[in-house]
């Protein structure tokens, strides 16, 4: 997993853009929005786990009043295009090279922990949840943006065409990964679907767990507090 996005970090921006029609730049931005009560709490501690090349983490630090946003990533190419993007914009955001499944952080030290587009891809889930929540303090909140299956009977098989047949297509081509392309809609597939997932997150201790459907259901964030 860390060699396929290693892989294609030099290409992932422009692929995630072009193949959702730059609706990706929207979903962050609204998830952003929706945390913005946290992001403003005074002296709060965020972290964006799975990063990637930072389009998450900048969002949610562009709602802040001050203080920087954190970003975690187990693969260096990623962390190295975000840190560049990150000076483009004169941004605060440090960086941390380390797997989700074991955070270099302290029990309760965290107000929010994110993840946009990346917790699909952990090796275990309820693993992944459990240490999202370790590291969170009692008043703390997680957010999770994933793709999700959408149950709309019009945009459902559209979208799975796409993300079956084009998607994979042009994603090899022009990242010249063509099994990093084909693995996207297969981890969809695999990946519990909202109402699954908003019930992982309840199993895992978050006492409020709530959802929303974005873009007919391709999309849904999941937005969870500690307490």
């Amino acid at each position: 997993m860390r060699g396929m996005f290693s892989r294609v970090a030099g290409r992932y921006d422009f692929l995630n853009h072009l193949l959702s029609f730059n609706i990706d730049r929207y979903w962050r931005a609204r998830t952003a929005r929706r945390l913005r009560p946290i992001l403003r709490r005074p002296g709060s501690r965020v972290l964006d786990i799975c990063c990637g090349t930072g389009d998450l983490l900048l969002a949610l630090e562009s709602e802040r009043l001050g203080g920087a946003v954190i970003g975690c990533d187990f693969s260096h190419p990623m962390l190295v295009s975000a840190q560049r993007k990150i000076v483009r914009r004169r941004a605060q955001s440090p960086l941390v090279e380390a797997d989700a499944l074991a955070l270099p952080f302290p029990d309760g030290s965290l107000d929010l922990v994110t993840a946009a587009f990346g917790f699909r891809n952990l090796a275990n889930y309820e693993k992944g949840l459990a240490e999202i929540r370790r590291v969170l303090k009692p008043s703390g909140a997680a957010a999770i943006l994933e793709f999700s299956r959408p149950e709309n009977p019009i945009v459902a098989p559209l979208y799975g065409f796409y993300s079956s047949k084009v998607l994979p297509f042009i994603g090899g081509v022009i990242s010249g990964d063509r099994n990093a392309y084909r693995y996207l809609p297969e981890s969809v597939r695999r990946f519990p679907n909202a109402e699954e997932l908003a019930a992982s997150m309840r199993a895992a201790g978050f006492s409020r767990v709530e959802y929303e459907r974005m873009t007919g259901g391709i999309v849904a964030l999941h937005i969870a507090y500690a307490s």
